[in-house]
């Protein structure tokens, strides 16, 4: 079988309210396109019926590939998704599909070309931001300022979770991630810089939904000290190693 153009890879942790309008928006969307396409969605630790849901919209839509992998954390679960992928592109989407699904068509080629990873960005000159508090904007802002200041400079959102990688690039920085939780991002991101890799930020239009997990203070905190967890790493030579 010839390996798909697209994979998405959506994690997914107490996703039932949520997942069938996900799914059915992004197969509505697939199925238009020219290029192959799967999807790989990643239950783990749920505790509603999202693994039952995805499981019964596999069984009439033969491109979902659902895995219930028994260890927690969302960025385990998108590791585990994007070595799973055989798509030349893998693309992660948040399953609030808080970005419109339309707007993967920014992340590849012809629209994009010459680049190694692609991140959405909710701050990028062209973002729109939609019903999204003000508390919220600005907590936002300040934990991108101590990412900033403390790993990446530069990148004015790297918490946004829709991002795209080339296949060989989501191999080689997947298998290196060692942080497993929220901050895994930071982690890729900071993996990707030091290999001189080629980074993107891209403007998108953005949905804020009343129902986010996201939990700033207590978010912030553990973010934090992962930063300094990947800064040992680094002083210890990890992400030296061949993956």
């Amino acid at each position: 079988m010839n390996s798909p153009f697209l994979s998405i890879i959506i994690p997914a942790y107490n996703e039932e309210k949520r997942l069938p309008r996900t799914l059915g928006q992004i197969f509505t969307f697939l199925e238009k396109q020219s290029y192959s396409s799967e999807i790989i969605l990643v239950e783990n630790g749920s505790s509603d019926r999202t693994l039952g849901l995805a499981q019964d919209f596999a069984s009439t839509h033969p491109t979902l590939i659902v895995i219930h992998e028994n260890k927690s954390g969302k960025g385990n679960a998108v590791r585990r998704g994007m070595l799973e992928a055989h798509g030349a592109y893998r693309f992660i989407c948040d399953a609030d599909l808080s970005m419109p699904i339309e707007e993967v068509e920014k992340f590849l080629p012809p629209a994009l070309d010459n680049y190694d990873l692609v991140i959405a960005s909710r701050e990028a000159r062209g973002s729109v931001r939609y019903n999204e508090p003000t508390y919220r904007h600005w907590g936002g802002r300040a934990i991108n300022l101590v990412i900033r200041a403390l790993i990446l400079p530069g990148l004015k959102d790297t918490q946004c979770g829709f991002k795209c990688f080339r296949a060989e690039v989501a191999d080689k920085l997947f298998r290196q991630q060692t942080l497993m939780g929220w901050s895994f991002d930071i982690e890729l991101l900071y993996i990707a810089r030091r290999k001189k890799m080629r980074i993107k930020e891209i403007p998108i239009q953005w949905y804020y939904g009343t129902d986010s997990k996201v939990n700033a203070v207590r978010d912030a905190l553990r973010m934090i000290g992962d930063i300094f967890r990947i800064h040992i790493n680094a002083w210890r030579g990890r992400y030296d190693l061949k993956p």
